[in-house]
């Protein structure tokens, strides 16, 4: 249940000038995504600015993200939140139109200790039990760190199929890699972490440097299956500055960026992240002018 390949696409969400959703550009960013390296989309997740997005406009993209991919991707849906019954109601409303698996991001502000956490993600797989549900850790985030025994333990419900681990922490995700089984999917949620993390028996990545090189990413994660480990490590190294570029403020800014400078019209990102200062765009115009992204 929910094999969603290598490399997993965390989708940013285009706007219009006015600040409403573009589902047009949308559609053809996930199409062109899905023919340049993306094994599945993950669709309002963080870097689609979920915090800001009503659950109307996330339906709606998740309608047009799986028509636009249909029979070239999957489709993860983000319907996260620190309510569980608001949770379980997205989660419910998704799986009714087709997606392939939702995202759950560990509930965010509250923070819950262990044993809730785990009832929260338990009682969403039960509303679904036919959708396969991948965890999402991001303590710098949610201000709450799923610890591994926790993710052993909900590894053992058969819809939960893996985690997007973005503690940052290598040797918790070799913890979790210890404890679960092998079916159980690792993904990094840095890109810059995705080499290391495949070394101690990880998936692949959700990645956001994907929107700009998908191609080279599922190369390096093939590269690394096939034992070809100086190519996988030639390829991160030539990456990792774009990894790091990336990141110079708060994502989804500076993906959007990016994609401006290749001519994609995405528009800026909702208040309260905004735009980017101009010294930050000259730092990442560098970098992608050197890797000849622009």
């Amino acid at each position: 249940m929910g094999e969603f390949g290598k490399v997993l696409t965390a989708m940013i969400t285009p706007f219009k000038a006015d600040g409403s959703v573009n589902y047009d550009v949308a559609a053809k960013l996930a199409a062109h995504l899905a023919n340049n390296g993306t094994d599945t989309l993950v669709v309002c997740g963080t870097t689609g600015e979920s915090p800001t997005l009503t659950w109307d406009e996330e339906y709606q993209l998740f309608v047009e993200v799986l028509q636009a991919v249909a029979g070239k991707a999957k489709v993860i849906a983000g319907c996260g939140s620190n309510s569980t019954k608001e949770a379980m109601a997205a989660t419910q409303k998704a799986a009714t139109i087709g997606v392939h698996g939702s995202l759950q991001v560990v509930p965010y502000y509250n923070k819950p200790p262990q044993a809730g956490l785990y009832q929260h993600f338990q009682a969403i797989a039960q509303a679904c039990p036919e959708l396969p549900l991948l965890l999402y850790n991001v303590p710098g985030r949610t201000g709450q760190n799923l610890n591994p025994d926790t993710v052993a333990q909900l590894a053992q419900i058969k819809n939960i199929v893996g985690i997007k681990e973005a503690s940052g922490n290598l040797d918790q995700s070799t913890e979790i890699r210890r404890s679960t089984p092998k079916e159980f999917q690792i993904y990094s949620g840095d890109d810059s972490l995705t080499l290391p993390l495949l070394a101690v028996g990880g998936t692949g990545v959700v990645s956001v440097a994907s929107h700009l090189v998908g191609n080279q990413l599922q190369q390096m994660i093939q590269a690394f299956t096939a034992g070809q480990i100086t190519t996988a490590q030639e390829i991160h190294l030539q990456l990792f500055p774009l990894f790091k570029a990336l990141f110079l403020t708060t994502n989804p800014i500076l993906i959007k960026q990016a994609l401006k400078l290749q001519g994609w019209d995405v528009g800026s990102s909702r208040l309260p992240l905004g735009e980017a200062d101009s010294d930050t765009i000259d730092k990442l115009k560098a970098v992608l002018k050197k890797l000849d992204l622009t």
